[in-house]
C-alpha cells in the first residue's frame, strides 16, 4: 500500500514537471558473471549534493529500466537487488547531456564481494580487489607539477599532514612502494615528495603482511599499512626532477636537488639537501636521523642488549634532530633498482650520506622526590654537537625455480660524532643552597657496522607446506675518546668558603661485537584451515667492552689509571631456541597461539680482576592472536605477547659512570631477567562512500621482577649514586587507549572528527632503600576538520585539551597535576593569476604546577607564492618562519622519582625567498 502511494505521488510530481523538463536515463541490469537479467531490480535517483530522493523505478522482465521527466542537475544512480552488492554511479544532466544511457549495469553477488567490488564514482575512481583498495589516478585532478603527496590528499580515506605523514583508514602508512619495489628504503616521503602525480596510473592501499606470513600463507596478524604507486607505462621512460634554492634573512638558507631517470624496469634517482633552517632531509622520516640504530646488538629472544651510543661514560650524539637548537644539515642519496633475466633476478640498492651540526642552549628545571622532602635542581647546558654518517645497502633476489627463492641483504655503515658541551648546575633544598657544579665534556667517536643476511624459501607440492632458512652475520665496532672537566662546590651551613672537588679525566671506550644468527622455520598444514609452524634458532655472540679512565697528573697529562672508573668486560653467549605456533584460519577469522623457548648461556668475564660469572636462563616467549575481518574496511584484533627483558650492558657492567658528578651510576652484575606481559587490541571501521571512519587502539603491559633504580642520596653533598636491582612483590604497568572517529560532510565536502586518548603508568624506584611509587594519568581529546579542493583551498585544524595527574608515594602532598592545550593547523589558498598563499600554526600550553611555571608556545609560519611558465614549472615564493619569534622548544616529563621541565632555544624568526624549477622529459624506451 505504501509503495502504491509513493508511486502515485511520483507520477503526480512527474506530470507537473513535464512541461519544464525533458531529461531521462535508461539502462539494463544483469548478473556480472551468469549474465542473468535481474527482474524487479530497484533503480533510485538521488541528488548528489544532499541525497534527496528524486525518482525510482523497477527493472522490467528484460532487466531494462527507464526514468523520464528528470530535471537538470547532478545525481547519484543507485541500483539494488537482494543478495547483490549495491551499485552507485554519479552522473550529470544538462543541456549538453539530456539523456544518459548507462548501458549494461553489472551486479556482483555479495558472496563475491571480497574478490572484487567495484564502486563507480568519479569515473571508476575506487576499486576494491580482495584486500586491496585501488584508486584510479585519472579520476582525481591535481595541479600541474603536483607531487604524489598532493594526489594522496585527494583520495578518500587518506590524510597527509604538513610534515608529509600519511594516515590511511585510521592507521599510519609506514611504507610506500613504487611498482612494488622499495624506493630509497622505508621513508614514505622520499616517494611522495620526489615523484610527480602525473606519472601515476594507480594507487594501491593494503595491509602488507610480514615476509614470513606472505611466504607461509599463515597469517600472523603482523601487517604494515602500505601504499604502492603504480606508474603509467609512458612514464616509466624519462627524466624528471626539481631544483629548489632558498635564501633568507639572518643568514638562513635551504637548497635542494632531485633527479630521477627511469627506463623500463630500471630506476635511478639521487637527491641532495643543504640547509640551516631546520630542514634536514626531504621528509619527516628521512635524514632527521643521521645516526644509526642505538641497539647495536640484540640477541634472539633473550640475552643481553648492547647499546652503542651509551657504552662510553661521556656524552655522545646520535645525529637525531628534534627541533632543539640550530642545525646545519647536509644530506644526499643515490638509488638504483632493476629487474632482469625475465624478472628472475632483482637488485635494489641505496647509498646515503649526511652530516649535521647542532648548537644551542638548554635550560632544565627538575624536582627530585626524597623521603625527607623535595630537592630542586636548575641546569643550563650549552651544546655543540656534530654527526656524520654514510650507509650503503643492497638487496638481491634470485628465483631459483618455481618453488624456491633466495634473498641476500647486506649493508654497511660508518659514523663519526663529536660533542663539546658545558653545564652549569645549582641544587637547592627549599631555599638552602646544597651544591653547584660547572663541567665541560669534550668527546668524539667512530662506529662501523656491517650486516649480511641470506634468506632461502622453499614451497612443497602440498599447499601450505613450506621451509625457510635465514643465516645472518652482524659486526659492530664502536670507539670513543674524550675529556671531562668538573668543579663541584658543596655548601655546608657555617662553612666558608665551600668545599670544592675538581675532576679532570680522559676516557677511552671500545665496544666490539660479532653476532652469528641462524633460524629454520617449517610449516605443516593439518587441514585446509589449520596448520603448525615450527622453528629452531641458533645465535652465537662474542662481544668486548673496554672502558679506560685516566686522571690528570700534570696539566694536559693524563696517565694515572682510575681503577674505579675503568673496566674491561667480555661476553660469550650461546642461545638455542625452539618454537611451535598453531594457526587456524577460516573465512574472516584467524587464531594462532604458541610459544618459543630459548636456552641462553653466557659467560661474563671481568678482565680487570679476573672474575668469571657463568649464568644460564630459560626464556619463554608465549604468544596468542585473534583477528576477525568483518570486511575489507572493518576488523578487530587482540594479541598477547610475553617476553623476557634482559638487563642492558650499562645496568650489569661493574663500572662507575661519573659523566655527571652529581648523578653517579654503577652496574650490578647479579641482575636477573625480568618478564613482561603485553596485550594489544584494535578495532577499525571505514566506509568509502561516506568517508566515515572509527578507530580504537589499546595496549596494556606489566613487568615482573622489573629492573629499577636503587638510588642513595647524600644529603650533605647533594650527590645521587644509582645502581640497579630487581623489584619483588610489585609489577610496574602502563596502558594507553586511543580513539578516533570522523566522517565526511557531503554537502560542504569537509572531513570532521574527534580523537580521544587516555594513558597511565605506574613505576617504582628505591630511594635510600625506601620504595617510591610514581603514578601518572593523562587524558586528552581533540576535534579536527579538514578540506581539500583542487586549485582552490586545502586546510586542516585540530585542537583540544589535556590533563595530567601525577603523584609520588614518598611525598603524596606534592601536587604536579597540570592542565594543557594543544592546537595545530594549516591552510593553502589558490588565487587568480597563479598566486598562492598559506600558513601553518602550532600552539602548546602547559599549566603551572607546584614545581614548574606555565609554558606557552605559538609557532606561526606563512608564505605567498606565484607560478610561471607552461605547466607552472617555475615557482617563486616568499615565506616567513616563526612570525611571533618564539625561538623555543620545551618538554615536561617524569622519570623515576624526578619530574623535569626542559626549555631549548630553536631557530629564530626569518624571511626566505625561494625559487623552484621542475623539469620533465618523458619518451619511449629504445
Amino acid at each position: 500500500m505504501k509503495i502504491t502511494i509513493i508511486a502515485a505521488l511520483f507520477c503526480l510530481w512527474g506530470f507537473s514537471s513535464f512541461a519544464q523538463s525533458s531529461y531521462s536515463i535508461k539502462g539494463t541490469v544483469a548478473d556480472s558473471v551468469a549474465n542473468t537479467k535481474l527482474i524487479n531490480t530497484t533503480i533510485t535517483v538521488v541528488n548528489a549534493k544532499d541525497s534527496i530522493l528524486r525518482a525510482f523505478a523497477w527493472a522490467d522482465v528484460n532487466g531494462g529500466f527507464a526514468i523520464n521527466n528528470l530535471q537538470k542537475g547532478k545525481y547519484l544512480l543507485m541500483v539494488t537487488y537482494p543478495g547483490y552488492a549495491d551499485y552507485v554511479e554519479r552522473f550529470n544532466l544538462d543541456s549538453a547531456h539530456t539523456q544518459r544511457d548507462f548501458g549494461r549495469v553489472n551486479m556482483i553477488l555479495k558472496s563475491r564481494l571480497l574478490a572484487e567490488v567495484i564502486v563507480k564514482a568519479k569515473a571508476a575512481a575506487v576499486k576494491i580487489k580482495g584486500d586491496t583498495t585501488e584508486f584510479n589516478a585519472k579520476a582525481f585532478v591535481v595541479q600541474p607539477n603536483a607531487t604524489v603527496e598532493d594526489l594522496l590528499k585527494e583520495l578518500p580515506g587518506i590524510q597527509v599532514d604538513k610534515d608529509g605523514k600519511i594516515t590511511a583508514q585510521g592507521e599510519t602508512v609506514t611504507k610506500v612502494l613504487v611498482d612494488g619495489e622499495e624506493f630509497f628504503g622505508d621513508d614514505p616521503t622520499l616517494v611522495t615528495k620526489n615523484l610527480r602525480a602525473d606519472m601515476v596510473d594507480k594507487v594501491q592501499l593494503y595491509d602488507k603482511k610480514s615476509d614470513q606470513a606472505a611466504f607461509t600463507g599463515i597469517d600472523d596478524g603482523k601487517t604494515t599499512k602500505t601504499i604502492n604507486i603504480k606508474l603509467k607505462a609512458d612514464k616509466k621512460n624519462g627524466e624528471f626532477g626539481k631544483v629548489d634554492a632558498n635564501e633568507g634573512t639572518n643568514n638562513y638558507y635551504e637548497d635542494q636537488l632531485q633527479f630521477n631517470k627511469f627506463k623500463e624496469k630500471q630506476k635511478f634517482a639521487l637527491y641532495g639537501t643543504l640547509a640551516n633552517d631546520g630542514k634536514t632531509g626531504l621528509g619527516f622520516q628521512d635524514s632527521n636521523n643521521l645516526g644509526v640504530n642505538n641497539n647495536n646488538v640484540q640477541f634472539v629472544d633473550g640475552g643481553i642488549q648492547i647499546t652503542g651510543n651509551n657504552n662510553d661514560a661521556l656524552d655522545s650524539f646520535s645525529g637525531y634532530y628534534d627541533g632543539k637548537g640550530i642545525p646545519v644539515a647536509r644530506s644526499g642519496g643515490v638509488h638504483y633498482d632493476d629487474k632482469f633475466d625475465n624478472d628472475n633476478q632483482t637488485i635494489n640498492t641505496n647509498y646515503k650520506i649526511g652530516s649535521i651540526d647542532v648548537s644551542g642552549l638548554t635550560s632544565t628545571v627538575s624536582q627530585q622526590t626524597l623521603p625527607t622532602g623535595n630537592v630542586n635542581t636548575t641546569s643550563n647546558e650549552n651544546f655543540n654537537d656534530y654527526a656524520f654518517r654514510q650507509k650503503l645497502d643492497a638487496v638481491y633476489t634470485l628465483k631459483l625455480d618455481t618453488t624456491s627463492d633466495l634473498k641476500i641483504t647486506a649493508d654497511g655503515t660508518f659514523k663519526h660524532f663529536s660533542v663539546n658541551n658545558d653545564y652549569n648546575t645549582v641544587t637547592k633544598s627549599d631555599s638552602a643552597l646544597i651544591n653547584s657544579d660547572k663541567r665541560d665534556v669534550i668527546n668524539h667517536g667512530d662506529q662501523q657496522i656491517f650486516d649480511a643476511t641470506a634468506f632461502y624459501t622453499k614451497k612443497f607440492k602440498k599447499k601450505g607446506r613450506t621451509l625457510s632458512w635465514s643465516l645472518g652475520e652482524s659486526y659492530n665496532n664502536n670507539t670513543t675518546a674524550g675529556y671531562l672537566h668538573s668543579q663541584l662546590y658543596n655548601y655546608t651551613p657555617g662553612t666558608t668558603p665551600p668545599d670544592s672537588t675538581i675532576t679532570n679525566q680522559y676516557e677511552t671506550s671500545k665496544t666490539t661485537s660479532s653476532l652469528l644468527k641462524s633460524n629454520i622455520t617449517y610449516s605443516e598444514p593439518l587441514t585446509t584451515k589449520a596448520s603448525l609452524l615450527f622453528n629452531y634458532g641458533l645465535s652465537i655472540n662474542n662481544s668486548t667492552i673496554n672502558v679506560q679512565t685516566y686522571d690528570e697528573t700534570l696539566p694536559g697529562i693524563y696517565n694515572q689509571l682510575n681503577d674505579t672508573l675503568s673496566n674491561n668486560y667480555k661476553f660469550n653467549q650461546l642461545s638455542n631456541q625452539v618454537g611451535i605456533i598453531y594457526n587456524y584460519q577460516y573465512k574472516k577469522a584467524t587464531l594462532n597461539f604458541g610459544t618459543k623457548v630459548s636456552d641462553v648461556a653466557f659467560k661474563q668475564i671481568d678482565e680487570m680482576n679476573g672474575s668469571v660469572l657463568n649464568r644460564n636462563f630459560l626464556n619463554w616467549a608465549p604468544q596468542a592472536m585473534f583477528l576477525y575481518k568483518f570486511s575489507q574496511f572493518r576488523a578487530f584484533k587482540i594479541s598477547y605477547n610475553g617476553n623476557n627483558v634482559e638487563p642492558s650492558i650499562q645496568q650489569i657492567q661493574p663500572v662507575t659512570i661519573n659523566t655527571d658528578p652529581l648523578n653517579i651510576t654503577t652496574g650490578n652484575p647479579l641482575l636477573k631477567p625480568a618478564f613482561s606481559n603485553s596485550v594489544n587490541m584494535f578495532y577499525n571501521s571505514y566506509q568509502v562512500l561516506s568517508g566515515q571512519e572509527f578507530y580504537i587502539f589499546g595496549n596494556f603491559s606489566n613487568t615482573y621482577d622489573a629492573i629499577v633504580n636503587n638510588t642513595a642520596y647524600n644529603a650533605a653533598t647533594g650527590v645521587n649514586t644509582t645502581s640497579y636491582r630487581n623489584l619483588s612483590g610489585e609489577a610496574p604497568y602502563n596502558y594507553n587507549v586511543y580513539t578516533s572517529a570522523g566522517r565526511k560532510i557531503s554537502p560542504i565536502d569537509v572531513q570532521i572528527g574527534i580523537r580521544a586518548n587516555t594513558s597511565a603508568s605506574v613505576s617504582y624506584s628505591y630511594i635510600d632503600d625506601e620504595l617510591d611509587m610514581g603514578r601518572s594519568h593523562t587524558y586528552s581529546g581533540q576535534l579536527y576538520i579538514s578540506k581539500y579542493v583542487q586549485k582552490k583551498i586545502d586546510f586542516y585544524i585540530s585542537a583540544g585539551p589535556s590533563y595530567t595527574f601525577s603523584t609520588m608515594s614518598l611525598q603524596p602532598l606534592t601536587n604536579n597535576n597540570a592542565a594543557g592545550f594543544n592546537s595545530n593547523g594549516y591552510f593553502n589558498l589558490y588565487l587568480p593569476l597563479k598566486f598562492q598563499l598559506g600558513s601553518d600554526v602550532d600552539y602548546t600550553y602547559n599549566a603551572a604546577t607546584q614545581a614548574f611555571s606555565a609554558q606557552h608556545l605559538t609557532k606561526l609560519n606563512g608564505y605567498i607564492a606565484k607560478t610561471f611558465l607552461k605547466d607552472d614549472k617555475l615557482k617563486i615564493s616568499l615565506s616567513a618562519n616563526d612570525l611571533l619569534n618564539q625561538n623555543l622548544n620545551f618538554t615536561r616529563g617524569i622519570s623515576g622519582n624526578t619530574t623535569t621541565q626542559t626549555n631549548t632555544t630553536g631557530i629564530r624568526r626569518f624571511f626566505m625567498l625561494s625559487v623552484t624549477w621542475d623539469f620533465t622529459k618523458f619518451g619511449t624506451a629504445k
